[in-house]
């Protein structure tokens, strides 16, 4: 199955998305670069059992930047918390990548809209050699030059993705391709400087939580999976074998099971 463009429509002043499905409300955040189609794969088995909002992040997508100078992760968090703010039901999130830190910061800091927290593909301690490196290319991204797509795509699938991978790479290119630049830039500075919360807040979650990332992950590893997982009190790892950074794309039948297994009917989202 390819990816396709979803319809959007403006959800709040600050936010693009589509919605569809019905059942308990699930809230999907793409990251950097990416958009709310990134998510349409996945989307035809989760609209029957929950009732979906996709969104565009601030400077992606249909989604106009942040008006202001630098934003923080809890800027991107309290923009996405306008939108939860407005339902009567809390919500289930799940974030991949950068979206993943918005939604463990929402389950932080936002605890009264949030029903159960998904984090793919996230970010725990990184090593100082990851650290440096993710320094380095938010250092090239600040200069005029071109940005190198074709590095992140390597990063992302080797050097020659074929099957799934080479259909989720060509997608991504694109995303990657209609990026704002400014927009892009303002997250990716934030993703580079933002981490999980603190063991302390971790342990604190009491809500359903998912941890997925994949054996072939060298950036999102196992290890920081695991380790976040062991600090949530109901929290799921799932490692999926095989899959690296895109695994939504790659992987999506693991990825739909492992979210309906945490989150789908007979799951408390209500409180």
């Amino acid at each position: 199955m390819s990816s396709t463009t979803l319809p959007r429509s403006r959800l709040t002043p600050r936010l693009a998305g589509h919605c569809r499905g019905h059942g308990s409300p699930l809230l999907l955040i793409h990251g950097v670069g990416m958009q709310a189609d990134f998510w349409s794969v996945l989307l035809p088995r989760l609209e029957q059992q929950f009732s979906l909002t996709v969104i565009d992040l601030p400077g992606h997508g249909d989604s106009p930047r942040l008006n202001m100078s630098n934003p923080t992760l809890a800027d991107y968090s309290d923009t996405l918390a306008e939108l939860l703010a407005a339902s009567t039901e809390r919500c289930i999130v799940i974030g991949h990548s950068m979206g993943a830190l918005i939604a463990l910061d929402l389950a932080v800091r936002h605890t009264r809209y949030v029903a159960g927290v998904g984090v793919l593909n996230g970010v725990y301690r990184r090593s100082a050699d990851a650290q440096e490196a993710i320094g380095k290319r938010v250092a090239e991204l600040s200069t005029p030059n071109t940005i190198d797509d074709a590095a992140t795509l390597r990063r992302w699938f080797g050097e020659a993705p074929t099957g799934a991978d080479a259909h989720a790479a060509a997608a991504c290119r694109r995303w990657l391709a209609s990026k704002d630049r400014a927009g892009y830039l303002d997250a990716y500075r934030v993703f580079a400087t933002s981490d999980a919360p603190s063991d302390e807040a971790l342990r604190d979650i009491a809500i359903p939580a998912l941890v997925m990332t994949g054996s072939a992950e060298p950036n999102s590893t196992p290890a920081m999976a695991s380790g976040m997982s062991r600090l949530i009190c109901d929290a799921h790892c799932v490692i999926i074998d095989g899959a690296r950074h895109m695994m939504p794309l790659t992987h999506r039948d693991a990825v739909n099971k492992a979210i309906i297994e945490q989150f789908g009917i007979g799951t408390a989202t209500h409180g």
